[in-house]
């Protein structure tokens, strides 16, 4: 038996008064109304109807039943309710970790448009690089470049980063412009970014064509955070292999020159990682959608091809 058609089936024979009204108003046969109630009479072990052949009442019983029955009803509707307006109108707090790169040049300035589409949503930003515990900490969902290695988590990628070897003009006067990755492994400072997981700087491997070169220039400066790598840059100290949507306004204004642009590094994939749970929250989703958006149509950080392992 179907306890939930059964139930609505009670409940609008006891309103119409008939089977037959009822079996209307249901659209089903008389005789699969009659079977419902009866079975639902069996399940129960109870009486809920008295049947003469002009009218149905309630017994004592059914009465208590159908007032029962019609109130879980009215809450399953208005529960409906509140989800199908949660798909359209998320709201509530969400809690967001974002490393700092992406968060103050990518996602941060983008926010407003996000904002003005889902003003109910109150969004709680953590700007970190470490790993965070989405249970214990009670965050919604991180967003990270590079592989994920927590395979407990969902991961989905929503766009890639790329990287540009750049200084100051000032500083390929004193040491000279390469005219081939190999030429930065003399006579030039390569600023490079250590790898929290690891402990040990990031490679920079670029390829053109065919050739594939590492840069293993040993004299340089490192730090433990790319922004801090670019700002050593623009001190005009050295070379670094900054992200291109951090660069690009250096470069644009002259601050930062590139050298070696027909040499590509693989793009370092982006992604938003969550708790596997089939019910994702509507504000989740939504925010999620939206990253995936924004990273989409940003020509610096839209998927590329070939991912980079650190």
């Amino acid at each position: 038996m179907d306890k939930f058609h059964a139930m609505q089936a009670f409940i609008r024979v006891v309103e119409s008064g008939t089977f037959t009204k009822a079996a209307q108003v249901l659209d089903l046969p008389k005789t699969a109304v009659s079977r419902l109630i009866a079975s639902l009479e069996v399940e129960l072990g109870t009486k809920l109807l008295n049947r003469t052949t002009r009218k149905v009442s309630t017994t004592a019983d059914g009465a208590a039943y159908y007032e029962r029955a019609l109130q879980l009803m009215s809450d399953l509707a208005e529960l409906e309710g509140t989800m199908s307006r949660a798909k359209t109108n998320p709201r509530g707090r969400l809690r967001v970790d974002l490393p700092v790169p992406l968060a103050l040049s990518v996602i941060l300035p983008a926010l407003p448009a996000f904002v003005e589409r889902y003003p109910d949503i109150e969004i709680e930003f953590g700007i970190s690089d470490r790993p965070v515990d989405l249970i214990a900490e009670n965050v919604d969902c991180v967003v990270r470049a590079g592989e994920i290695f927590d395979q407990s988590l969902v991961a989905r990628q929503i766009g890639a980063v790329k990287q540009i070897l750049c200084a100051t003009p000032a500083y390929w006067d004193r040491h000279g412009r390469p005219s081939h990755p190999s030429d930065l492994e003399h006579g030039h400072v390569v600023i490079r970014t250590i790898a929290s997981r690891t402990n040990r700087p990031f490679p920079i491997v670029v390829t053109k064509d065919r050739e594939r070169v590492e840069v293993q220039n040993r004299r340089g400066l490192t730090a433990n955070d790319i922004m801090a790598c670019l700002t050593i840059g623009l001190a005009g100290l050295g070379v670094v292999h900054a992200l291109t949507f951090s660069a690009t306004a250096h470069l644009q204004s002259g601050a930062l020159e590139a050298v070696l642009s027909d040499w590509v590094s693989d793009p370092v994939p982006v992604s938003v990682a969550y708790q596997p749970n089939r019910h994702l929250s509507a504000k989740a989703r939504v925010f999620i959608d939206w990253l995936t958006e924004l990273f989409a149509n940003n020509e610096s950080t839209a998927k590329g091809k070939r991912v980079a392992k650190t």
